[in-house]
């Protein structure tokens, strides 16, 4: 077979174009390397937003979990008042009553509404002790009357908890309290 005919079946890249390949390759890769790098940097960190979203759920558990009534539950009306007109001496109001803490050690709140406007920087328990490794989140609670379907605003309160991370980032969590039971303080 001549030389001529043996150039044309042979089959390759010359060293020239494979390092065009190369470089080519190398580029889109660095290309994708950098967008990922960006995404990556961007996103919030899982952890953080775990956090938040434990110490949401437990602060909104706590305050769904007390009485909504017309009185204060220490008023000696408490399971017969229909209204806020119908307490002894003590009808239910925003926020806690004059001494009322969520840490106590004696007068703790005992309804929804003493939670409205409450806040902390630095997660503590209920007994006031510091939570290992939150003291850098802050929470805050906001409880509002709010029709819910067909619940008068009078009979339902609108819950919101708010976290702030270390890094500022923000989450909410809503919940509802309804007063089904007008005149229980369960």
């Amino acid at each position: 077979m001549p030389a001529s005919h043996r150039r044309l079946r042979e089959h390759g890249l010359t060293l020239i174009e494979l390092l065009l390949f190369v470089v080519v390759v190398g580029i889109a890769l660095s290309a994708m390397l950098r967008v990922f790098t960006t995404a990556t940097l961007a996103s919030a960190d899982p952890m953080i937003r775990r956090q938040q979203l434990a110490i949401a759920e437990s602060l909104l558990r706590e305050v769904e979990l007390m009485p909504f009534t017309w009185c204060d539950p220490t008023d000696a009306n408490v399971e017969t008042a229909t209204s806020a007109s119908g307490c002894a001496t003590l009808a239910e109001s925003s926020g806690p009553e004059a001494g009322q803490t969520r840490y106590g050690p004696t007068n703790y709140f005992n309804n929804v509404n003493d939670y409205a406007g409450f806040s902390m920087t630095g997660i503590r328990d209920a007994a006031n002790t510091a939570v290992a490794g939150l003291s850098g989140y802050s929470a805050s609670v906001a409880v509002a009357a709010a029709a819910l379907d067909t619940v008068a605003s009078t009979d339902a309160l609108r819950i919101t908890v708010t976290v702030t991370a270390p890094d500022n980032s923000t989450l909410s969590l809503q919940g509802w309290r309804t007063r089904y039971a007008p005149n229980s303080p369960d």
